[in-house]
């Protein structure tokens, strides 16, 4: 039998400290961590609302006394809540994927639904026309968007995931191939298009929160907030699948089952997101990336919600500091993917493989 002897009483009271502390702040190495975690995400969440405020009442060319200033001020909401969408759909959609692959590089856009998208979008041009174009919206092409990509995805799982053989690795091959294929497509079919055609599509294809249509929103919001639940409560798992099939399945976790259940959430969420702002390829990586790096913990009950206070602060700081400090309207989902593809390629350069 080993015994531990303590040769002070003040060695017994560290021990005692440490062990306390340990059990206070489980998902933390100690409570200063798990303190500086609640200030920073307290802190960036105050600063998102700072951002929205202005993007709210700042340079508003009414007065705030004005009957007209609440008007311009519900259109502006449109935007705020579509860039909220945003940051949810990615935010949770890339930490999820990341933590089932068990590679913080890759992102769900390898599942090609953002080639699907512009698929979708340049075909109709190409085959119907620019007025097809215009006239493709309402509830009615936004859910056989989402329908065409979750069922793709569904395939995708379906036939990669299931069986003795199911591979992860291969699926994600299938999605690069499938979606490199796609793009192929839709470049070819958009050098045949009238300078004229090719500005309105080109138009739909740069990701914005001023796309998003309000209409959707009672089908969006219900849909979405079912969706992240459903993945917050899936945390402990994913917590476990993140560390590898083998050692997840040591755990007792059904791997594969909750692989493509995980996989499904993050399809309903992406197709939500592409379908209603349009492709932002970096924007969930560059999201994730910082939010491992605040949050000084693995558990995602905590990273969640850091990524989506990341996230959102992101999105509407660049919004505002691109109408109203540099005048750029335009630019904002070029920047944002800029700053992405910038990390992404330092961390590969960094790590010398994928």
């Amino acid at each position: 039998m080993i015994t531990l002897e303590y040769k002070n009483k003040e060695n017994v009271e560290i021990d005692s400290s440490l062990h306390n502390e340990s059990r206070s702040a489980s998902a933390f190495r100690s409570k200063k961590e798990a303190r500086r975690y609640w200030i920073l995400l307290i802190t960036l969440i105050a600063l998102g609302l700072l951002s929205s405020y202005g993007l709210l009442v700042y340079n508003n060319p009414v007065p705030i006394d004005s009957p007209s200033f609440i008007p311009v001020v519900k259109r502006r909401i449109v935007a705020i809540v579509a860039m909220i969408i945003a940051a949810v759909c990615h935010s949770l959609s890339t930490v999820a994927f990341q933590s089932i692959t068990n590679n913080k590089i890759i992102t769900p856009s390898l599942l090609g639904f953002e080639s699907l998208y512009s698929a979708i979008q340049t075909s109709t041009i190409f085959f119907f026309g620019a007025s097809a174009l215009i006239n493709f919206n309402g509830i009615g092409s936004f859910l056989f968007q989402v329908v065409v990509m979750v069922f793709m995805s569904l395939i995708l799982y379906g036939w990669l995931l299931s069986g003795k053989y199911g591979n992860l690795q291969l699926m994600l091959l299938v999605g690069i191939i499938i979606g490199t294929g796609l793009n192929s497509v839709s470049t070819f079919m958009r050098k045949l298009l009238a300078p004229s055609e090719f500005d309105i599509l080109q138009a739909r294809l740069f990701g914005s929160v001023n796309h998003a249509d309000p209409a959707y929103f009672p089908i969006v919001i219900p849909m979405i907030i079912i969706v992240a639940v459903l993945i917050f409560a899936h945390s402990k798992k994913l917590n476990v699948l993140s560390l590898g099939k083998d050692v997840a399945t040591s755990f007792g976790v059904k791997y594969q089952p909750s692989v493509i259940y995980t996989l499904v959430l993050v399809a309903i969420l992406m197709s939500i997101s592409t379908a209603l702002i349009g492709p932002l390829t970096f924007y969930g990586f560059l999201v994730a990336t910082l939010s491992y790096q605040a949050a000084s913990t693995y558990d995602h009950r905590y990273i969640f919600p850091m990524a989506f206070a990341i996230g959102f602060l992101i999105m509407t700081s660049a919004y505002f500091l691109m109408y109203h400090v540099f005048h750029a309207q335009g630019v904002v989902s070029v920047i944002i993917e800029l700053f992405g593809g910038i990390i992404f390629l330092t961390i590969v350069l960094r790590k010398r493989a994928l």
